[in-house]
């Protein structure tokens, strides 16, 4: 994380490599359908199983997360400690069967809002496996000086993904309705399995294995000694807890302040993704992550929180999702690309999974603060909330860092003048 004058690499370089490239387009196919059963999901539960309840959605978002927190230190171990790739293979595999078993619910008309809320769990136990082994995986198929292009194409994939996913399942449910949005997500999960079998295990680099003693702890014990990774870790707290709750807030938004239809709700996510996969293209060019990009970023995006929450119209609120795309999809890859970087190999995988357990483990908070909030102030107060929050994180960060320079309250300038360390390089 130096501010020293970021060195370039040409954008798509990771496609040279085979193995890269084949886990680019399987998880790109199955980014699609993973975006379809998003929209799909919230659609079922707002307009089906439910009277538009914010609150019921973000439980629903929360269950999906919760695990995450619980699990991820545990499932960051094992990554460290295990082939990562068959690893991924059985968490692809478990989350194809929790996909088709939804589907089926509601293709045969059985589904009640418990199927739901069941599903959602199981496929967030899944997903906290599955989430630190793949964050970790992708510098042992690329050289050093790759890794953060490979992030960058990775938020690439997932956000073009979010590009066609959402527009696609607004047509699918508006002709044929949920059930055939789901049954593509079940089966897209082939596409991302047949590219783990395909690629060439003497062409990875794996990081070296783990010892089976003080896994968790160590990771713990690691990120207290690395005051630059708390506070990143920090700063995605804030935007995952409180800021990126647009499955709950779109949705509201829709409903309950434009009063739109399906096609223009998966618009949004769309219109969102578009600034997304520029800030991703953005990303992959860049070697070293200063933490001025991060902390600027993140004030921007809670400049484009603010607008979404008094957002006149349904067509303004998509011009500031492009915007809102870009800067929330910088710092995510800015944030993962520079603990990556930081972190010594043998502890990627329980750092990342650390990582993502601040990230996204707070969302099970979030979301269902955000959607109580969304039916007790109304729908727009779901964005203001997130406003507040990340605003208050960028703040905290500035101060941090301004006091670690030296700075303090003029009223105590004279005193403890001997008490601040020098910035470290990574921070600077």
């Amino acid at each position: 994380m130096s501010t020293a004058t970021a060195e370039r690499v040409p954008l798509f370089s990771s496609f040279a490599l085979h193995n890269y490239r084949l886990f680019w387009f399987g998880g790109f196919v199955s980014n699609i359908g993973t975006w379809m059963a998003r929209i799909a999901q919230d659609w079922l539960v707002l307009t089906v199983l439910t009277h538009n309840s914010a609150l019921a959605l973000g439980l629903i978002t929360g269950l999906q997360f919760l695990p995450t927190a619980v699990l991820a230190p545990y499932a960051g171990t094992l990554a460290d400690r295990f082939d990562k790739r068959r690893l991924l293979m059985m968490t692809q595999a478990a989350m194809a069967v929790t996909g088709a078993i939804l589907a089926v619910l509601v293709v045969g008309g059985w589904v009640q809002l418990w199927h739901v809320f069941v599903l959602a769990t199981m496929q967030g136990i899944v997903a906290a496996f599955d989430s630190p082994a793949r964050q970790s995986f992708a510098p042992e198929m690329v050289p050093p000086n790759l890794i953060g292009n490979a992030v960058g194409l990775n938020s690439t994939s997932f956000h073009s993904a979010r590009l066609i996913g959402p527009a696609v399942a607004g047509l699918v449910i508006g002709v044929w309705g949920v059930g055939p949005a789901l049954v593509i997500n079940a089966v897209s999960f082939v596409a991302v399995l047949v590219a783990l079998a395909m690629m060439r295990a003497s062409e990875l680099r794996p990081a070296p294995r783990a010892p089976k003693e003080g896994g968790v702890r160590a990771g713990l014990r690691y990120v207290r000694n690395r005051p630059d990774i708390m506070l990143v870790m920090f700063m995605v707290f804030m935007l995952g807890t409180f800021g990126m709750n647009f499955q709950v807030s779109n949705a509201v938004m829709a409903t309950g302040v434009f009063g739109v239809g399906a096609e223009q709700f998966g618009l949004m996510s769309s219109v969102s993704a578009v600034g997304a996969i520029t800030a991703g293209l953005l990303a992959a060019r860049r070697t070293q992550i200063p933490l001025r990009l991060i902390v600027g970023a993140l004030g921007a995006f809670t400049v484009a929180l603010v607008l979404l929450s008094i957002s006149p119209n349904y067509w303004f609120y998509l011009l500031v999702m492009a915007p809102t795309g870009f800067f929330s999809l910088t710092v995510m890859t800015a944030a993962n690309t520079s603990v990556q970087l930081a972190t010594d190999p043998v502890m990627r995988g329980r750092v990342m999974a650390l990582y993502m357990a601040i990230f996204m483990g707070g969302t099970p908070i979030g979301a269902p603060l955000v959607g109580w909030i969304g039916d007790v102030l109304g729908p727009r107060w779901t964005l203001a909330v997130g406003a507040i929050a990340c605003g208050l994180a960028v703040a905290v960060a500035v101060l941090y860092l301004l006091r670690r320079r030296g700075w303090e309250w003029p009223w105590r300038r004279n005193y403890d003048e001997q008490a601040y360390i020098a910035l470290p390089d990574e921070l600077r």
